[in-house]
């Protein structure tokens, strides 16, 4: 069985600032990877075997942050890396519609927002040959990759064969240090039907290390148990007060 759990920067100092820089971590960014990070060292749901990271500061920081939780070194790799804006590298939101006009992405998926960007159907042809790539050379392992939003939205136009040769008309809003999980099993229910291997998502958005972020509750990581991949019943976690 192949295991791909794709886990989101924590907040950037560009999300805050509204810039396309890579500035890294804000200080709320970084107390987010600490609480994924005890999550992972004390509930041990995710036994990976390899960790791969965005060589993009935000990312980068966040994997060196939960590395230790999941005892492994880190593979970095600029594929992974968020959809790259060129030239519109460091702007603010204001000086990018300024100089850079916005564009009706669904009529243009080709277009490049600026000398040097990426066009939509470039990015996600990226992301998608470098998670197909990841998987092969990975395949039957469990796979840790902390990236960006940008490449959580092309692990859906893969796995549900969609094209992206058109702008989405549904779009994801992934959440800073949030989980999501994709696996696929050998010899499962579609291989025993004769059914083309198919991917399974078994969770998206997971960010609940996040819900006692501003409590005086904390999650007792220590009672919960690592979650079955199929046929588990979901329970509801507790909380309880320190």
């Amino acid at each position: 069985m192949t295991h791909l759990y794709i886990i989101r920067h924590g907040q950037a100092i560009n999300d805050v600032q509204k810039t396309t820089g890579d500035p890294g971590l804000s200080p709320f960014g970084v107390k987010q990877a600490e609480h994924l990070r005890n999550r992972l060292a004390v509930s041990g749901e995710i036994s990976a075997d390899v960790l791969i990271s965005s060589t993009m500061l935000r990312a980068k920081q966040t994997a060196e942050i939960i590395a230790p939780a999941l005892d492994l070194p880190i593979t970095f790799d600029d594929e992974v890396q968020e959809q790259r804006p060129g030239d519109a590298l460091n702007m603010t939101e204001k000086e990018f519609i300024a100089k850079f006009a916005p564009v009706a992405f669904e009529e243009k998926p080709f277009f490049r927002v600026a000398p040097g960007a990426e066009s939509w159907v470039e990015f996600t042809f990226r992301a998608g040959t470098t998670l197909s790539r990841i998987i092969r050379e990975h395949d039957g392992k469990t796979i840790v990759i902390v990236c960006h939003g940008g490449i959580v939205d092309a692990s859906f136009l893969l796995f549900f064969g969609l094209s992206s040769l058109q702008f989405p008309h549904v779009l994801f809003y992934t959440h800073n240090t949030s989980i999501t999980h994709w696996y696929k099993e050998t010899n499962g229910w579609a291989e025993r039907l004769n059914l083309p291997m198919s991917w399974m998502l078994e969770r998206y958005n997971d960010t609940m290390h996040l819900r006692d972020l501003t409590s005086p509750v904390t999650i007792p990581w220590k009672d919960i148990a690592a979650l079955p991949v199929t046929g588990a019943e979901t329970s509801i976690v507790p909380i309880e007060a320190e």
